[in-house]
């Protein structure tokens, strides 16, 4: 499947406090959501593999590729469109040659070696960050800002999406540094209406 990584949900259920994942997922989806990835870190394998199957089914009706993070097992098991993984994950030759050649895979870096060990052992695609500070997740790296960012771009020949703390005052900042995408998490799930968020971002990306 075609890949277009320009505005990159990936879930997380914390930031919805106690709202329904589907519903939130298709709101970003109708406000034109390019990519979801799933990521379950409290959850249980069958939960997941359910909650995977589900979404599944609403992205195929969207026709947007579904990530699932990295879960081998689950992707293979729904037959996702690929996976994302980072460094503490199966490294990235080994998940090619399991998933084979159709599927995506990405690569969390944060600098450019690991940027140009993805882009040598399979990846697609990278997400690079954090851009800006981000409470998403705990991070333990310093931001890579505009330059870091534009740098990684600059190392490898395969799609770089930018990610942490990335909203609508910086997306086009983002664009500017040549990043083919943005990965959003809260930005969008954090929304009171992920759709007209989702549809605003899209926007500010294309203007750039």
């Amino acid at each position: 499947m075609p890949c277009d990584y320009s505005l990159y949900l990936v879930t997380d259920r914390a930031i919805l406090e106690g709202r329904d994942l589907f519903q939130a997922v298709e709101s970003a989806l109708r406000g034109g959501v390019t990519l979801v990835q799933l990521r379950e870190k409290e959850i249980s394998s069958r939960d997941f593999y359910q909650t995977a199957l589900a979404l599944k089914d609403l992205t195929v009706k969207y026709k947007v590729p579904l990530l699932i993070n990295d879960r081998l097992d689950i992707a293979l098991a729904v037959d996702a469109d690929g996976i994302h993984i980072g460094r503490e994950d199966l490294p990235v030759q080994v998940a090619r040659r399991l998933l084979g050649p159709q599927k995506i895979i990405g690569y969390s870096v944060s600098d450019i070696e690991e940027a140009i060990y993805g882009a040598k052992n399979g990846a697609d695609y990278l997400g690079a960050g954090p851009v800006y500070t981000t409470t998403t997740k705990a991070v333990t790296v310093e931001p890579l800002g505009m330059e870091g960012l534009r740098s990684i771009k600059e190392s490898v020949s395969i799609p770089v999406v930018g990610i942490g703390g990335i909203n609508l005052n910086n997306i086009r900042e983002v664009k500017k540094s040549g990043a083919d995408g943005v990965s959003i998490v809260s930005g969008i799930l954090g929304s009171g209406d992920p759709a007209r968020t989702s549809r605003e971002l899209c926007d500010a990306w294309r203007k750039g």
